[in-house]
C-alpha cells in the first residue's frame, strides 16, 4: 500500500525518482514496471504497478463499449495510458504529453492512494488541499452517509 505525501523533482529528462520506501514492493509486484495515465477527475497523473493497472484495464474492458461516457473514459485514461519502468535508479520517465497535460513542472508531490500514486504539480496540489480542508470542515461533508459510517 502506498501512503504518505513526498516532494519529489521532475529533471530535466522528464524523470521521476520513486522514493526509497516504495522501490522494493514495486519490484516484487511488477519486476518495477507502471503504467501512467492521466486522472479524470483531479489534474494531476495516476500511477499504478502493472499488476493494478491490468486490473483497472479488465474493469474498463467489461463496461458496455457502445456507452459514450465509457467511450470517452477509454479515450482518456486508456489513450493517454503510458507504460514506464524503473530505472536503476530508482526513477521513472513521465512521457511529455503526460508532463503537459497537467503542467507538471520542476517541483512535484508524489501522494500514495493506497493502490497508486498521483503526481501533482506542488503548487496545484497546495491548492488542491488547501479546499480538500475547507470541504472538510463543511457541512457537505458532515452530511455524507458514507463518510458517517467512518471512523478515524
Amino acid at each position: 500500500m502506498f501512503r504518505g505525501a513526498t516532494a519529489v523533482n521532475l529533471d530535466s529528462k522528464g524523470r521521476v525518482a520513486i522514493p526509497t520506501r516504495y522501490r522494493s514492493e514495486i519490484l516484487e509486484e511488477s519486476q518495477g514496471l507502471m503504467v501512467c495515465t492521466v486522472d479524470l477527475q483531479q489534474p494531476c497523473l495516476v500511477l499504478y504497478t502493472l499488476i493494478e493497472w491490468e486490473n483497472i484495464e479488465q474493469k474498463i474492458k467489461a463496461l458496455p463499449n457502445l456507452d459514450p461516457n465509457t467511450r470517452a473514459l477509454q479515450r482518456v485514461v486508456i489513450g493517454h495510458a503510458t507504460e514506464c519502468e524503473l530505472d536503476r535508479a530508482g526513477r521513472i520517465l513521465i512521457s511529455p504529453t503526460l508532463r503537459q497535460r497537467v503542467n507538471l513542472e520542476k517541483n512535484l508531490m508524489l501522494v500514495g492512494q493506497l493502490n497508486k500514486f498521483e503526481i501533482w504539480n506542488e503548487s496545484v496540489w497546495n491548492r488542491q488541499i488547501e479546499a480538500d480542508l475547507a470541504l472538510g470542515v463543511s457541512e457537505q461533508f458532515a452530511q455524507s452517509n458514507e463518510l458517517k459510517m467512518l471512523s478515524l
